[in-house]
């Protein structure tokens, strides 16, 4: 059977354990009533599990070589591949106004930027999970306190429940990546405002953790250069200390400061 040849420009290691493709698929058994794009499908070693469960499938696959793959070997997905780059598609004109969720093996060089698109989805997107660099999946489920706790952390799960599934090996992939994978699952959470101006919430976060070593009086002098004293206890924590409740408490802080309340 030809096979696809791997590409390091789009960060393809192709998984090949099968058993280990079938728990990824797994993660989204508890959803097969709304329709799941999966990202990255290569050789389709996830597609075939999700097609086997009966998913509403559609794959986004930007590499022409593993469309043509997908095409020939998938005439079940006949009319739903798509080849594009997942970071540019609409994806309300694919599914409207509709809820859909996204799974993936996801490409480790753009993994981060494909959840920061799915947070410009939140109210459509109940749940996402998948396989991505360790380093990274541990850093979107990490608590605050945990030096692995950062922008991604703070943003994601202001919005969704995360859980850290499980560590995948490198020796289940060609060619062998030079980390660990893990996968998890983002589970949309009841939280529908935030109860702060959400771009507000966005840039003080990634400020806080632009100088993540330093309190956040020093951090965010840009943004707070003569805070009230009553919130001094707040400002000498350091931004992973921080819970997202205490984030947004710090973002009402400065618009209350910048409209001079």
């Amino acid at each position: 059977m030809q096979q696809v040849k791997a590409k390091k420009s789009l960060g393809q290691h192709f998984l090949t354990d099968l058993s280990v493709a079938h728990r990824i698929a797994d993660t989204m058994s508890g959803h097969k009533d709304l329709p799941l794009l999966e990202v990255g499908p290569g050789m389709g070693v996830l597609t075939r599990f999700l097609v086997d469960a009966g998913h509403d499938l559609k794959v986004v696959e930007l590499d022409g070589e593993s469309v043509a793959y997908l095409q020939k070997h998938f005439p079940a997905l006949d009319g739903r591949i798509i080849a594009d780059d997942f970071l540019r598609l609409d994806l309300r004109a694919m599914y409207g106004d509709g809820k859909f969720c996204i799974i993936g093996n996801y490409p480790y060089n753009i993994s981060s930027q494909i959840f920061f698109k799915v947070l410009e989805y939140k109210d459509q997107v109940p749940c996402c999970s998948g396989m991505l660099q360790r380093e990274v999946a541990q850093r979107i489920a990490a608590k605050p306190g945990s030096k692995t706790y950062g922008i991604l952390s703070v943003l994601l799960q202001a919005w969704y429940d995360i859980e850290y599934l499980f560590t995948v090996d490198e020796n289940v992939f060609d060619p062998p990546p030079k980390v660990k994978s893990g996968v998890i699952r983002l589970t949309r959470n009841a939280v529908t405002s935030l109860g702060c101006d959400e771009a507000l919430f966005k840039a003080v976060v990634k400020t806080s953790f632009g100088q993540r070593r330093k309190t956040l009086r020093n951090s965010l002098k840009s943004m707070l250069p003569s805070p009230p004293a009553e919130y001094a206890e707040l400002l000498a924590l350091r931004p992973e200390q921080l819970s997202v409740e205490q984030f947004v408490e710090l973002t009402n802080m400065v618009a209350a400061c910048r409209a001079g309340v």
